[in-house]
């Protein structure tokens, strides 16, 4: 008998891991008094994480290879701190039967299944073939040179790992040597293996996935399904249990899906936590695409429908304990939402910058199953967080349950539509238009909803309008400036009762400026224009906080929250949704401004290839420069047609967000500051 089939009680869990899945463990290890120890890297020092840990380890470095993907240093740590397991998480060394090998190898518990069982099911071209000899449905595999116009469009995916990371969609044979080549680089950052293949790309399939547990004595669960269709860049949104499109084509098809998950589960003498995902058709056929051989990010929605606490089994399992054999029965419904720190309105870029508050109302729990009805909130970071280039940009996981799903639906929209979250743009109003989305609610939604649905009209009425955004930001800023000078006699809402000449304040949203005139005296709020989107408005009262207004007979409470920084933000949140704005100065510094035509960072990170040279003639959006931020590459793009007169940015390069990388002339060969000046 293995180390790893003896029942051996654990009594210290190191988590390989970061952020919200270390905490996730360490939430269970609490409840079960097992001790606890967290590693960090320099950019974490300050993380939630490594604060809640009984002790913890530092890893020199910021970048994942330097830190979380070194076993050997993740091993050391847990000998140095006297752990007697170790539990990889999801991401970085999860999916590594090496470091399988060389924890158990330490005399270490290892926290997930064996080692032969990762190393063939984390091969996606290996795996594929053992489940098409298991009688697994299976899609054919290409390889680069192989794909013919006959096969388009084909998907190329990442040989190790999961996440969306190294995954390319080609719709043209133009396409294929680049999309192979920035696949395997991506792959190799994340993964360190930069193996890819290519397989045919199903239109208008539905993300299909059976979780599965199975201890060392032969019996495997089945815990339900889930479905996971809406993605972007194939890293799931919104993902959810049970599957709407198993409901809807019936009972055979879930059986079936469960026999597969079983058998391939079997086929390589599984054991622990893991999913088997399937890419399924309206039609109820569906196609094996990988195992993840670990706990999925979205775990949760399964712990809501059956009860269970699946890292508690996980653990269970590395004990060598048996599973009952009385499955988990599914009850209910659950959808998780994964809170991004990114502006899918801008091409999903990462966001990187301090959290000024993140706070979710109406929260059941944290980390654990909720009741019948009720919202759970797992999440990596807090209030003063910072966010950094080098991770994920997951922020939180907010998930809830309830009877059906039409119910659970609405609740998790109003948890979101309500929450602060202030100082970083994320995907929340995103969230918030797809939980709402009649597609959406249909169960009909598949992996191309984001590309049927744009996200800046899928997003147009779920957020506060910029107009009434500033106008509340302006009434607010009155008060505050009102407030600063205390001038005696004022009145409850904080303004002179004498007239006044108009308080004239611009913000910006975007590229757009909003700006807004008012006065408050005898006669109320006065406005210099009314925006058309306000229609009929009147001041109950205000401070800088918080401003009541009745809008059209109705009245609505604002609340209003100033971030400093460079330029002076403020947030408004309401049932209406929320907005930020930036307050612009009444006089701009023309040397802060970048010249015509410039390339500028759009996020801090490394540049990995440059596309241009100086002299090139571009067209405006051609790639210009290639950009990796977040374990994820960035395209940047030319602003406007025209000549590359400057390229600074190097292979290697760190650049800051907002540095110039290049600029693009017109056909003179001249930017306007240079036109101006000849002129």
């Amino acid at each position: 008998m293995s180390q790893q089939s003896r029942t051996t009680p654990i009594r210290s869990i190191l988590v390989a891991n970061r952020g919200e899945i270390a905490r996730r463990v360490f939430a269970t290890c609490r409840a079960r008094g097992i001790a606890t120890i967290a590693v960090f890297s320099d950019a974490d020092a300050d993380s939630p994480h490594v604060r809640e840990a009984d002790a913890a380890v530092r890893l020199p470095g910021s970048a994942p290879t330097d830190t979380y993907l070194r076993g050997d240093l993740v091993i050391g740590a847990a000998q140095r701190a006297g752990a007697d397991a170790i539990h990889p998480g999801y991401g970085f060394l999860s999916e590594s039967a090496d470091f399988a090998e060389q924890v158990i190898a330490a005399g270490l518990t290892w926290i997930g299944p064996d080692p032969e069982a990762i190393r063939v099911m984390g091969s996606k071209v290996e795996s594929k073939q053992r489940m098409a000899d298991a009688g697994v449905p299976v899609l054919q595999r290409l390889a680069p040179e192989e794909v013919a116009q006959e096969h388009l469009p084909v998907l190329v995916k990442a040989s190790a790992g999961g996440g969306g990371r190294g995954m390319r969609v080609v719709r043209t044979l133009a396409e294929v040597d680049e999309a192979v080549a920035s696949a395997s680089r991506e792959a190799a950052s994340a993964f360190g293996d930069p193996t890819v293949f290519v397989e045919r790309y199903l239109e208008g399939g539905h993300h299909v996935e059976v979780q599965v547990m199975a201890d060392a004595h032969g019996t495997v669960w089945t815990l339900g399904e889930r479905e996971c269709s809406l993605q972007r860049r194939h890293q799931k949104v919104i993902e959810e249990a049970p599957s709407p499109l198993v409901e809807q084509v019936g009972p055979q098809m879930r059986q079936s899906l469960l026999r597969a998950g079983r058998d391939a589960a079997m086929s390589v003498g599984y054991r622990g936590a893991g999913t088997v995902e399937f890419l399924a058709l309206p039609d109820g056929s569906f196609f094996f695409l990988e195992m993840n051989t670990r706990l999925q990010v979205e775990h949760p929605v399964t712990e809501s429908v059956t009860g269970t606490d699946l890292v508690g089994l996980q653990i269970d399992m590395a004990e060598g304990r048996s599973l009952p054999e009385q499955e988990p029965v599914t009850r209910g419904w659950s959808i998780e939402a994964r809170l991004y720190a990114e502006d899918p309105n801008d091409d999903w870029r990462p966001q990187t910058g301090t959290i000024a508050a993140i706070e979710v109302p109406g929260v059941a729990t944290r980390f654990e199953v909720a009741s019948e009805h009720g919202v759970r909130l797992d999440s990596g970071v807090e209030t003063g967080s910072v966010v950094g280039t080098h991770y994920d940009a997951m922020l939180a996981k907010v998930i809830a349950r309830a009877p059906t799903r039409e119910e659970a639906a609405r609740e998790l929209a109003a948890a979101l539509r309500h929450s602060r979250i202030h100082g970083i743009t994320t995907n929340r109003d995103l969230l918030v238009a797809s939980l709402t989305n009649e597609e959406f609610l249909s169960g009909t939604a598949d992996t191309g909803f984001y590309e049927r649905h744009d996200p800046t009209t899928l997003t147009q009425d779920a957020a506060l309008s910029p107009d009434l955004a500033a106008l509340v930001a302006a009434v607010a800023d009155g008060a505050r400036q009102v407030a600063r000078r205390r001038f005696v006699g004022a009145v409850s809402s904080g303004y002179r009762n004498v007239p006044s000449t108009f308080q004239r304040r611009t913000f910006a949203h975007g590229e757009e400026e909003v700006p807004v005139g008012h006065r408050v005296g005898r006669d109320g709020l006065q406005l210099e224009s009314l925006p058309s989107s306000v229609g009929e408005v009147s001041l109950v009262e205000a401070s800088a906080q918080d401003v009541v207004l009745d809008l059209d007979g109705v009245r609505r409470r604002f609340a209003v929250a100033w971030l400093a920084g460079d330029e002076e933000s403020v947030v408004v949140d309401s049932a209406l949704g929320s907005r930020t704005l930036r307050l612009l100065p009444r006089y701009v510094d023309p040397a802060a401004q970048a010249p015509a035509g410039a390339l500028v960072a759009p996020m801090p990170g490394t540049i990995t290839s440059v596309h241009v040279a100086v002299g090139d003639v571009v067209e405006a959006g051609a790639p210009m420069l290639t950009l990796e931020a977040m374990k994820m590459e960035h395209t940047v793009t030319a602003p406007a047609a025209g000549t590359v007169t400057q390229v600074t940015a190097t292979v290697g390069q760190q650049v800051d967000q907002g540095v110039t990388l290049a600029v693009v002339s017109d056909d003179e060969g001249f930017d306007s500051d240079e036109r101006n000046d000849a002129g």
